[in-house]
C-alpha cells in the first residue's frame, strides 16, 4: 500500500465521525480533540481531495453525495481494524502470562510461593522462564520480569519488589554461629560465588572483605552455589529473599547482614496500563514480598 497517496489518518477519522454523527461538537467528543480541530480536519481533507465532503444542514453538518459514500468505505475499514485489534487483544489475554525470572529466584522465592497464586486464581496460567540472559519484553513476548539490580533501565516499568539486604550464610555443620558473626571471621572460610553476579561480589567487598584474599570457588549459577552452601563447601553470600527461608527452616545459618538499599529484585514491565491477568500477578506479589 502508498500510504503516502492517502490523507492524513488523523483527518480521515474526523472526518469519519464528523459524518457519522453529523455534528462537530460529538466527533470532537469521541476522539478527545476540540470542535476548531475537527473542523480543520475535514477543511483539509477537502482541500487535498479537491471535493466538499459536508455541509451545514441545520445545527448540525451533512455529507455531500461524494462524503457520504467516503465516510461509508471509512467505518468500514475503521471496523475491520478495531475487530482485528479486538481479536489481538483476546488472544493475548487467552494465552498464557509469561514471566521472565532468574533461576535462583525462580527456585528460591517464587515456586515456595506459587501455589498460593495458582489457588486465588486457578483461571490465570502461568508460564514462567527461568533465564540469566537478558531479554526484550516486547521482542521477545514476555509481559513481565524479575530482575536483580538498581531499578534504573531505561524504557522499562521498574518496582521495587524485595529489599537488597545481603545475607552471608553457611551450613550449620560448617560454622558455629555464636563463633562466627561477623564479615572478617566469615572470611576465613572457603568462598563460593556465582561467577556472573559481580553486584554481590561488590556488595561484599563494600563491605570490607577482599574477596581476591579468600579461597574463592566460582560456580556457573547461584543455584550451584547454594547447593554446595548447604553441603557445607563453604559460605556464600546472597539477596535476604533468597534466603530467609531455608535460615528459618534450619537448612542455612545467617552469618551476618549487608544491608544495600540501592539493590534488590525488580518486576519489570513496559510502560503501559497492564492488563487484567497481569494486576492480579503484581497485586499477588507485591503482597507476598511485603508478608
Amino acid at each position: 500500500m502508498d500510504w503516502s497517496s492517502l490523507p492524513s489518518l488523523a483527518a480521515l477519522r474526523a472526518f469519519e465521525a464528523a459524518a457519522r454523527h453529523q455534528n462537530l461538537s460529538a466527533a470532537a467528543r469521541e476522539l478527545n480533540v476540540t470542535h476548531a480541530a475537527i473542523a480543520q480536519h475535514v477543511r483539509s481533507l477537502e482541500t487535498d481531495l479537491a471535493t466538499p465532503l459536508l455541509f451545514r444542514s441545520g445545527r448540525g453538518v451533512a455529507p455531500t453525495e461524494e462524503g457520504r459514500h467516503l465516510a461509508l468505505h471509512l467505518t468500514d475499514g475503521f471496523d475491520i481494524i478495531a475487530q482485528g485489534v479486538s481479536a489481538l487483544q483476546r488472544s493475548k489475554e487467552d494465552r498464557p502470562l509469561s514471566v521472565s525470572v532468574t533461576p535462583s529466584f525462580a527456585a528460591n522465592w517464587l515456586m515456595p510461593r506459587i501455589g498460593g497464586f495458582w489457588q486465588a486464581h486457578p483461571e490465570i496460567s502461568l508460564n514462567i522462564n527461568p533465564s540469566v540472559h537478558l531479554i526484550d519484553l516486547r521482542r521477545d513476548g514476555f509481559d513481565m520480569a524479575i530482575r536483580f539490580g538498581n531499578g534504573k533501565w531505561p524504557g522499562l516499568s521498574c518496582e521495587l519488589l524485595t529489599s537488597g539486604e545481603f545475607w552471608v550464610v553457611a551450613s550449620p555443620q560448617l560454622v558455629t554461629t555464636g563463633n562466627t558473626t561477623t564479615l572478617a571471621e566469615a572470611g576465613n572460610y572457603p568462598w563460593l560465588m556465582d561467577q556472573h553476579m559481580l553486584e554481590w561480589r561488590q556488595v561484599v567487598e563494600d563491605a570490607g572483605l577482599d574477596l581476591n584474599t579468600v579461597d574463592m570457588t566460582s560456580l556457573e549459577t547461584n543455584e550451584l552455589v547454594l547447593s554446595a552452601t548447604r553441603a557445607g563447601l563453604g559460605v556464600s553470600v546472597h539477596p535476604r529473599s533468597l534466603v530467609e527461608r531455608e535460615v528459618a527452616f534450619g537448612a542455612l545459618t545467617q552469618i551476618c547482614s549487608l544491608p544495600r538499599t540501592d539493590l534488590g529484585y525488580h518486576l519489570v514491565t513496559l510502560p503501559r496500563p497492564l492488563r487484567t491477568k497481569e494486576r492480579a500477578f503484581r497485586k499477588w506479589l507485591m503482597a507476598e514480598a511485603k508478608a
